[in-house]
């Protein structure tokens, strides 16, 4: 008999055959559940994807060269963030819920209108918040046809990038309406024809990764290989968390410190994105 075996000959066979079948015994549910778990997760499976599959390039040190740039559109191609939150701090004021500029920014700033109308009828009731909706709209129109503007250097960054040959797309909090009316009456509109994705598109709004990684899969760029250009909070965050890098755009409303975190180059000055990016 081999020294250390407390089994005679004949039955080691069998007692090696009863070792593997109590594994088997406990590996086969814990599989089972692992599949269930899996099962549970499938209903966000091509978001969660893409999205792990992006940050594992970064933690694996495979930093993909960008083959698209992601512009949001209000605050970083027009400048109509002011004119929003200085309508929404006068709607405030009108409706019951007074705001200061700097609330607003850190409240409804790169936020869906639907996020945004949630938060007013938490606070002021339903009516209240449709009132506050229709009104925005009513008077974000008049001053958008008073007078937009590009953001500024924002032309000459654009034509930077064609040079470098870079795709680019927009993907806004804002509807497709809204948007063909502020990037319309930029000119810009044409220049991103066919290439803007809207929060309405899918099932979250920032700072979910949602709309980023539907950016990416329409245009069919891997999210590892894009940038995105935000000038929000929420922007920013739902750019890092699809995995992508992030330009953060200071010169506007927010603050350089909400911007600020991994994978995030702060900037204020558009004329020096396609250097940024170029040097990425």
């Amino acid at each position: 008999m081999p020294s250390g075996c407390c089994c005679p000959p004949s039955t080691a066979p069998r007692a090696r055959r009863l070792g593997r079948t109590a594994a088997a015994a406990v590996l086969v549910p814990l599989c089972a559940a692992a599949v269930l778990i899996g099962a549970v997760r499938a209903w966000d499976v091509t978001t969660a994807r893409q999205s792990v599959r992006a940050r594992r390039s970064y933690a694996a040190g495979m930093i993909k060269p960008i083959e698209l740039v992601i512009f949001d559109c209000d605050g970083v191609l027009v400048d109509s963030e002011r004119i929003a939150v200085r309508i929404q701090v006068l709607l405030g004021a009108e409706l019951g819920w007074p705001l200061t500029e700097g609330e607003v920014v850190d409240r409804f700033m790169g936020r869906s209108h639907a996020a945004i109308r949630e938060q007013i009828a938490a606070r002021l009731g339903d009516d209240t918040a449709a009132l506050w909706a229709e009104r925005f709209e009513l008077l974000h129109r008049e001053a958008v046809d008073a007078g937009l503007a590009p953001v500024d250097g924002l032309p000459e960054a654009l034509d930077a990038l064609d040079l470098l040959a870079l795709p680019t797309c927009v993907a806004s909090s804002g509807s497709h309406e809204k948007m063909r009316h502020t990037l319309g009456r930029t000119g810009l509109y044409e220049r991103f024809a066919g290439r803007v994705h809207s929060s309405t598109e899918v099932a979250r709004g920032k700072p979910a990764p949602d709309l980023f990684l539907y950016a990416a899969r329409r245009m069919g760029v891997d999210p590892a290989a894009c940038a995105v250009v935000e000038d929000s909070r929420p922007g920013v965050e739902a750019a890092r968390a699809a995995g992508m890098r992030v330009f953060g755009y200071a010169g506007g409303l927010t603050p350089a410190e909400r911007l600020e975190g991994p994978d995030t180059v702060v900037f204020h000055d558009m004329r020096r994105l396609p250097a940024l990016i170029g040097g990425r």
